[in-house]
């Protein structure tokens, strides 16, 4: 039998709406207590930005254009290691079904081999026990189906059903699972969009959106139109505000899929309508696309199309420039240097201290706020160099910025810094003169040499390394690595540079968090002062970073 673009489209959109639905669930299962960018979140995100895309496609796309629309979304709006991965795992369908317009079940198989293939060969060190795991065994279990089922709700089903066992075995494999009593949270994810998949190919109905409980609000209707478009503020993403009236045509279809279209191309869409015509307010870079999109729906006379940058002409182009992680498009602009660096960074003071260090621009993101691949790219392409450097400063940020080097109009090189200090190192070892080897070989000893402590609060109950932790309590952690547990951030703070000051330690650098006031601060440093002051340079600088109340540095 084969499968129509319609099935695969409806199968992704299921695939998405599934792990929305359940990313607390999959959040829930992370080992690490520290507050973090959590996997079902950032598989959420990462699905939820092609479903947008997939929801614009009309039932006679081909299996080969929905893999290709699901493929390119995910590759832009992946975020957090588990989201590069489920987006290359996805990338295999477009792959498999180039030029297809139906596939079989063959060609689905091969599609899951291709994806594996590519996420082990993305990770440096991968890790058995985890999506990837799940995802090979279920991979080997479709291509021997494949020889033997040509019935595709039989196929899939025995698929999922070697896809759940395995997860099962996955703390077997990994001793921190074991300890936490959990399975691994990438592997349940995978286990639950396939099954959602599965949903449709067995020819029942994708699985629905649950929306979230939220407060409710007024409708936007033809009367409050101008009210609502009135009422946008804020950074200049898109350059056109475009607004146009239609006058509907018979039997159009839905608004609904005209807005799901305009918000893949854009934001600040308002689609409001009444029996006769449908306005439409949006910002966006291609106001053509959405003006021919919006002639499906009917007529329509003189849109209205205003530049937004030449209206904001007295407020200049600044030097550097912060890509917030709600962009979804960028301005590209043209190398005037020959070298330039964009940095990861959360809270005022640290931004500051990367553009006073160098950086073109920031991208806001870190613990909790994993920026996707397209953030990263607009500011790849907002960095007017010919070669951009970036610092991720967070393990989590790295293959979403690794992903962004394919995509960007420049040569770009991703340092692997996984911390504030060793972003900033990286940054201040940065020698112009020499050749790029050079360059980039300096720069990655320099952030090597650097010893990070971190100090937070546990984010949920749970036992680690043998330890109890309750939620709240202070975590004090050693290069990423939980060191200990206490009920004082000063205390713990102390603690924890007494640990990682050495015989040849020359400098402490602590940058202080938001949730930290100054005379806190001054009493932290008074005590360092005490200890180190005779021997060692001390820093305490505000940097006003969400989640850790110290970040420290030991040089």
């Amino acid at each position: 039998m084969t499968i129509s673009g319609k099935v695969i489209r409806d199968a992704f959109i299921s695939a998405a709406n599934c792990i929305a639905n359940n990313k607390k669930e999959i959040d829930s299962l992370n080992v690490f207590p520290v507050p973090d960018g959590d996997t079902g979140t950032n598989m959420s995100m990462t699905l939820g930005s092609a479903k947008t895309e997939l929801l614009t496609l009309g039932d006679g796309v081909t299996a080969a254009e929905a893999a290709k629309v699901m493929s390119g979304a995910l590759l832009r709006g992946a975020r957090g290691n588990s989201g590069v991965i489920t987006s290359i795992l996805f990338k295999g369908y477009d792959k498999a079904f180039k030029g297809l317009t139906e596939v079989t079940v063959a060609d689905l198989a091969r599609a899951m081999e291709l994806g594996v293939e590519r996420a082990y060969k993305a990770v440096m060190k991968p890790t058995e026990g985890t999506i990837l795991t799940v995802a090979r065994l279920s991979s080997e279990r479709a291509k021997e189906l494949a020889e033997k089922c040509d019935d595709l709700g039989e196929f899939w089903d025995g698929v999922c059903d070697v896809a759940e066992r395995v997860l099962e075995t996955t703390p077997d494999l990994l001793p921190t699972l074991k300890k936490a009593g959990v399975v691994d949270a990438g592997g349940q994810g995978f286990c639950m969009y396939m099954r959602a998949m599965g949903e449709v190919f067995h020819g029942r109905e994708p699985v629905k959106f649950i929306e979230p409980e939220q407060k409710p609000s007024e409708p936007v209707t033809i009367e409050t139109y101008a009210s609502a478009v009135g009422s946008f503020e804020g950074e200049i993403t898109y350059t056109y505000c475009t607004e146009f009236v239609i006058k509907k045509a018979q039997g159009c279809e839905s608004s609904l899929k005209l807005r799901a279209y305009l918000e893949s191309i854009g934001d600040c869409v308002v689609v409001v309508e009444d029996d006769e015509i449908i306005k439409v307010h949006v910002h966006t870079n291609n106001p053509g696309k959405a003006i021919e999109k919006g002639l499906e729906f009917g007529s329509m006379n003189l849109p209205k199309i205003e530049n937004m940058r030449y209206q904001h002409e007295a407020a200049k182009k600044p030097d550097k420039v912060t890509v917030s992680s709600s962009n979804k498009a960028y301005v590209s602009v043209q190398p005037e240097k020959p070298y330039g660096f964009v940095a990861v960074a959360a809270g005022k003071g640290i931004e500051e201290m990367f553009r006073d260090a160098g950086a073109d621009c920031i991208v806001k993101g870190g613990q909790t706020m994993n920026p996707s691949t397209q953030d990263i790219l607009a500011a790849i392409q907002s960095t007017p160099a010919e070669t951009v450097f970036v610092l991720p400063n967070n393990k989590n940020i790295i293959m979403a910025a690794e992903q962004a080097v394919k995509l960007a109009d420049r040569k770009v090189c991703v340092l692997q810094t996984r911390t504030i200090p060793q972003g900033l190192s990286a940054l201040l070892a940065f020698d112009p003169d020499s050749d790029f080897n050079t360059m980039r070989s300096g720069m990655t000893e320099a952030f090597e040499r650097v010893s990070t402590g971190q100090v937070t609060f546990a984010a949920r109950d749970s036992e680690f390394d043998g330890q109890q932790i309750k939620n709240g309590e202070i975590l004090a952690l050693d290069n990423g690595k939980l060191s200990f547990v206490d009920t004082d951030i000063n205390k713990a703070a102390y603690r924890l540079i007494k640990r990682m000051v050495g015989g040849d330690s020359e400098f402490i650098t602590v940058i202080v968090g938001e949730d930290i006031d100054d005379r806190t601060a001054s009493a932290l440093k008074e005590r360092l002062d005490e200890k180190f002051g005779s021997r060692m340079d001390i820093n305490v600088i505000r940097g006003d970073q969400p989640v850790y109340y110290y970040i420290v540095s030991v040089e």
